[in-house]
């Protein structure tokens, strides 16, 4: 958790607030997987450690300036899974980059991520 007083970096929202854009966003993703004709579990595996990653950020509320090492943290703890979450941490941080460079992408992000692929 970050100190009561820490400033927020113009623009940006804390990492559990774009964790929670995201894990919106997340939703039409899996609205995609499940009317693929192939075999998703593959997909499955990486959303579903994807969401709990999204999930403890949400919990855990890191600060701007350690979320980086907080995603780092979470990999190394996963012990024999660690190459999985590290996956996903690292696609996190990613799109956590992207949306600070893009501000059309942070605006889609806090509208909710609205997507034709988010239905059944």
């Amino acid at each position: 958790m970050s100190a009561p007083g820490a400033q927020r970096p113009p623009g940006r929202p804390r990492p559990a607030e774009f964790c929670r854009q995201l894990l919106a966003a997340l939703e039409a993703s899996e609205g995609r997987q499940r009317r693929r004709k192939r075999d998703t579990t593959p997909d499955s595996i990486g959303t579903a450690i994807k969401r709990d990653l999204l999930e403890r950020a949400i919990e855990d509320d890191p600060a701007w300036e350690t979320f980086e090492h907080w995603l780092y943290a979470r990999a190394l703890a996963a012990g024999a899974a660690s190459g999985a979450v590290r996956a996903m941490a690292l696609n996190i941080l990613e799109e956590w980059r992207l949306a600070a460079a893009s501000p059309a992408l942070s605006l889609w992000l806090e509208a909710g991520a609205a997507s034709d692929d988010a239905g059944p």
